[in-house]
């Protein structure tokens, strides 16, 4: 039998050895600690500053990418708000490789728009330049969760529970390296593997994110 002193060692000995980011009882496992930038990395211009428990953008543009681990198929939860009706901001996902600059991750990922005004094709939830946003439910300058489904080439989206998008990626070509505009991704494919990012897009776009988690798609 365990004496009560030995037994309170050996429980805080397994706390302290957990996992910083473990899994919840939900499922879903928090990849921003609310408190630093502990796993994430950024390139390009601006930066992402952690206050009040939040991520807030500033300048750009630039790429704050989460380095531990490339995502295959998951759903990704992002609680975001802007600050305007112009900011502007993106999750990018299926990332192939580690990115040297933020422009690495525009050519060679997927952008899941933020941007809860302007033009509603390419609203919160669009993959842009790829598939259309359907609905918007979002809500400018408020909370919203965003969701991002990937299951192999299959990515779908959801904004506070309300479908927003689906998106097949295997319709691309390999050898599809053109652009449909200034600034627009290359429509090559995407490995079904890659990182995850957040973009600072420019000075005068103020995005807040409050939660980036992931769960894998058969837990709930």
């Amino acid at each position: 039998m365990i004496c009560r002193s030995r037994l309170a060692v050996v429980l805080a000995s397994l706390v302290l050895a957990s996992p910083a980011f473990a899994e919840g009882p939900s499922g879903w496992k928090p990849l921003f600690d609310g408190k630093s930038l502990e796993g994430w990395e950024h390139v390009g211009p601006g930066r992402f500053v952690v206050e009040n428990g939040e991520l807030r953008t500033e300048g750009g543009m630039g790429l704050l990418w989460y380095a531990k681990e490339k995502l295959g198929d998951c759903v990704i939860r992002v609680v975001y708000k802007t600050g305007t009706l112009k900011s502007n901001s993106g999750v990018y996902i299926r990332i192939a490789d580690k990115p040297a600059d933020p422009w690495f991750a525009v050519h060679n990922g997927f952008e899941v728009q933020i941007a809860d005004g302007g033009k509603s094709s390419r609203g919160t939830g669009s993959i842009y330049t790829f598939a259309e946003a359907k609905s918007q439910p979002g809500k400018p300058l408020e909370w919203n969760t965003l969701e991002v489904t990937l299951k192999g080439n299959q990515v779908s989206t959801r904004i506070n529970g309300t479908p927003v998008t689906e998106f097949d990626a295997s319709e691309l070509k390999p050898d599809a390296k053109k652009v449909t505009g200034e600034g627009d991704p290359a429509r090559g494919p995407r490995p079904e593997k890659g990182y995850i990012g957040l973009q600072n897009h420019d000075a005068n776009s103020k995005v807040y994110f409050k939660e980036v988690s992931v769960r894998p798609l058969d837990a709930r």
